[in-house]
């Protein structure tokens, strides 16, 4: 349970700081997710060895979610879950949307189309004159 004062001579890679942060299972899970623009280091894609500073906003895609997070602490081990939750602290912005987004999924609304019925015979028709011109 070692944190690391930033110094210029101590840095921490970004897969390796999502690690032990608990964000990821693995640092090659961490690294496939920085690689595929899952993670944005403040508001820009980045690579897998750039340096974390404290005070850096990272946003995270996880699924559904996506979390803002402002890095508060650095840490190059893994270590339990209440530690690695004061190494960083998520935006109260963040937190809101995370929630109204999970009521929207746990009743259905994201997923739901916009009508109750079926397109009509003449609705049905008109879709596949469309689709069929693309």
């Amino acid at each position: 349970m070692s944190t690391k004062s930033p110094t210029h001579n101590d840095t921490i890679r970004l897969d390796k700081w999502l690690w032990a942060a608990r964000f990821y299972r693995t640092r090659a899970i961490a690294k496939q997710m920085i690689d595929g623009g899952k993670v944005f280091y403040n508001g820009q894609r980045t690579k897998s060895g750039k340096a974390v500073s404290i005070g850096d906003i990272i946003k995270i895609r996880q699924g559904f979610e996506e979390k803002s997070i402002t890095v508060i602490a650095l840490a190059d081990k893994r270590s339990d879950a209440t530690f690695a939750q004061t190494l960083y602290q998520e935006s109260q912005q963040s937190i809101d949307t995370r929630e109204k987004n999970a009521l929207a999924r746990k009743q259905g609304i994201l997923l739901s189309p916009a009508s109750d019925t079926k397109p009509d015979k003449k609705q049905r028709r008109k879709l596949r004159e469309f689709k069929e011109r693309i």
